[in-house]
């Protein structure tokens, strides 16, 4: 695997508090886990890839407002029914702590490092 330094399992990245150059951040921090994610055989979802297209075309204005906080969150909680695992990144954050809450209550397995999935151990060093 490639490791051009963007990616560092120990990043912190806290929560957005609905500012929307935080949620950029944010997404940017959880996409540098995918390139090494589908690498190593899995198939690397974030829910704002799908969220955030939806939150656009309904015509939200900004993060938190209502169109927003109708489609962002519930579409994650419906994603995790899709869903195998689920990598927990970042720093504090309500929102992801819900997502590990809700997915730990459907059995899924929560990660906290690329290194804990199967896989991704062996190709971390690569």
């Amino acid at each position: 695997m490639s490791q051009s330094g963007s990616w560092s399992p120990d990043r912190t990245v806290p929560g957005t508090g609905d500012e929307p150059e935080l949620l950029e951040k944010n997404v940017k921090c959880m996409e540098s886990f995918a390139l090494p994610l589908f690498r190593a055989g899995h198939m690397p979802v974030l829910g704002e890839w799908m969220a955030l297209p939806l939150v656009h075309a309904d015509g939200s204005r900004r993060v938190g407002d209502d169109v927003f906080n109708e489609l962002f969150h519930p579409l994650a909680i419906r994603l995790l029914d899709k869903c195998d695992a689920v990598l927990r990144v970042g720093g504090p954050s309500a929102g992801a702590d819900e997502m590990v809450r809700i997915a730990r209550e459907r059995g899924l397995d929560v990660y906290a490092a690329l290194e804990e999935i199967p896989g991704c151990s062996e190709r971390a060093g690569d």
